[in-house]
């Protein structure tokens, strides 16, 4: 099944995904690695009730004065595991990454993991439509900052639904 949404993401609306839909993702997303997952869970300096983060590092250029992604591939996001209790529980519905994660938390919160091919940053990019903010630049470095991404028609694959079926434990 093909959905479209948009962010800020509804408990109803993830709650009709099932592992292995296709979602057509617009709105605003949160790019947050390692080391903005930390910063995020010290304070956030946003509301991420109903957002959506991807696990990446983008490759950005800096054009007129204007910040433009190059590349948006996702990182691997089992490395976020040991976070993913408490980031979800700061009310986000979806996570987008690369590689699957524990699916337990997902079920416990109602939240999804999506998932994007690794490999096609420039296909992801492509759905960038503009960078409207970018928090912890100077401090973390271009790749680990949090990038405030508006997409459209963002093409993911739910990889883990809210009842904690996952593709990646039952693939089809």
């Amino acid at each position: 099944m093909a959905v479209k949404l948009r962010t800020p993401l509804t408990e109803r609306e993830v709650l009709k995904l099932k592992a292995g839909d296709l979602v057509y993702l617009s709105g605003v997303i949160y790019t947050a690695r390692d080391l903005a997952h930390r910063k995020l869970l010290e304070k956030a300096p946003f509301d991420l009730r109903g957002a959506v983060i991807y696990h990446c590092g983008p490759i950005v250029q800096k054009e007129s004065g204007r910040y433009r992604i190059v590349s948006a591939g996702p990182t691997t996001s089992a490395r976020m595991n040991r976070h993913l209790e408490k980031i979800l529980s700061m009310g986000i519905k979806g996570i987008i990454g690369k590689g699957g994660m524990n699916p337990e938390p997902f079920k416990e919160h109602r939240a999804v993991y999506f998932a994007f091919t690794g490999g096609a940053g420039s296909l992801a990019a492509k759905s960038v439509k503009r960078v409207l903010d970018v928090y912890w630049l100077e401090e973390l470095g271009i790749p680990e900052a949090v990038w405030v991404l508006e997409v459209e028609d963002f093409p993911l694959i739910v990889g883990i639904d809210a009842f904690g079926n996952s593709l990646y434990s039952n693939p089809r």
